[in-house]
């Protein structure tokens, strides 16, 4: 086995957590068969969370804003980016010149497949800090071949995470998608989709209703309130769960008047109606809409599913999420794997490293799109 080179991945999804960055070297190639890629280190891994300021400029970025704005802030993110990779390629130890490129996904301002996706994050910025090429913009072009351009993640999880059975890996985090995996991680067999909303809609309630407080720590409010079904119910008549897929979703869909209107709900049907128990329902929402859509969309022999993602931080989603894919067995990623918030990290890694050599990344059973195509855009990082 050779040593391979090393990548760094680096990942800001819709829950707006932070920029979370990885190394990674790869120890086999990608065969032409497109053969599992089991042998792989993760090297680093860490996490730079945004200031509430940060925050609120992204979040305000995704509602309105001037052409200055954007294209301010587009710059000053590629430098967030570029910070987290430096810090992760310390933590590392890897020297610099061992690290083949970077994938950066970006922070996705707007996605409406199959119009149009945008992800910024100056991808120039990123290549002129570290001096190493940077491979970013990885879901345009699926989108242009008629994709969803979402999921991503699941040609990693059908080559770095399959099993000797079918298996869900389930991420949660600001939305939830799932990724369907035979045995052996067949291609051929592989199935994506979003399930809905992970933790931007539980965030945002939290957010509403207390002050100085952007998530419910550990699910402790969840825990303390009683959902309320009705509402739950009522919440899951939007057309987008019942959809088939491929299909994907965002903060599009899960705006602030949706969350003012699950809030609206839950004091109309239940009389004193506590902030605990509008979490628990915003809670119940998200592991609903997973077990529903299981029911609805996964008629393959999945016994086991392993969840990461932020939401597998919250100990009252996980429950919830147990009860509502029974009898399927639900398992932590980190149980089998590594830290499942690196999860998307290493994925845009390993996307780097597709485009490096020259093969496809998107999965078309899980987005939809024409057919196999090469994702990314490259900003060359040294100058010679």
């Amino acid at each position: 086995m050779t040593r391979g080179a090393a990548y760094i991945g680096l990942m800001s999804g819709t829950s707006l957590d932070g920029v979370s960055a990885c190394v990674v070297r790869f120890n086999d190639a990608v065969t032409s068969d497109q053969s599992p890629v089991t042998a792989f280190d993760l090297l680093a891994f860490v996490v730079r969370e945004y200031t509430s300021e940060q925050r609120a400029r992204l979040l305000r970025a995704m509602q309105a804003g001037t052409a200055q704005e954007y294209a301010l802030l587009d710059f000053e993110l590629g430098g967030w980016f570029a910070d987290a990779a430096v810090a992760a390629l310390v933590e590392s130890g890897v020297p610099r010149d061992e690290v083949r490129a970077i994938g950066s996904h970006g922070q996705t301002l707007w996605h409406e497949p199959p119009r149009a996706t945008w992800q910024f994050g100056e991808a120039a910025v990123i290549a002129e800090r570290l001096g190493i090429d940077v491979v970013s913009d990885f879901r345009v072009r699926d989108v242009a071949a008629g994709g969803q351009g979402a999921p991503l993640v699941p040609i990693a999880d059908a080559l770095l995470f399959s099993s000797d059975h079918w298996r869900a890996l389930q991420n949660i985090g600001g939305i939830g998608n799932v990724t369907i995996v035979p045995p052996s991680g067949d291609l051929s067999g592989v199935r994506a989709f979003d399930t809905g909303p992970g933790v931007t809609v539980i965030d945002a309630v939290v957010r509403t209703l207390r002050t100085g407080q952007s998530f419910d720590q550990n699910g402790a409010m969840a825990r303390a309130g009683t959902s309320i079904d009705s509402v739950v119910a009522d919440l899951l008549l939007l057309p987008y769960f019942s959809a088939p897929p491929p299909k994907s979703t965002g903060r599009e869909l899960f705006t602030s008047d949706y969350v003012s209107n699950l809030v609206r709900l839950c004091r109309a049907r239940r009389s004193g109606c506590s902030d605990a128990d509008i979490v628990a329902t915003a809670t119940a929402l998200t592991a609903r809409s997973i077990g529903d859509a299981y029911r609805r969309f996964m008629p393959e022999p999945v016994d086991e599913v392993l969840v990461s993602g932020g939401g597998a931080k919250n100990a009252a989603l996980v429950d919830m999420l147990a009860a509502a894919v029974a009898p399927k067995r639900l398992r932590r990623f980190d149980e089998v794997y590594f830290d499942g918030e690196a999860k998307e990290a290493v994925a845009f890694a390993l996307l780097a490293k597709l485009f490096v050599d020259g093969r496809a990344a998107n999965v078309p059973s899980a987005t939809g799109a024409k057919g196999p195509r090469i994702l990314g855009k490259l900003t060359p990082g040294k100058l010679t």
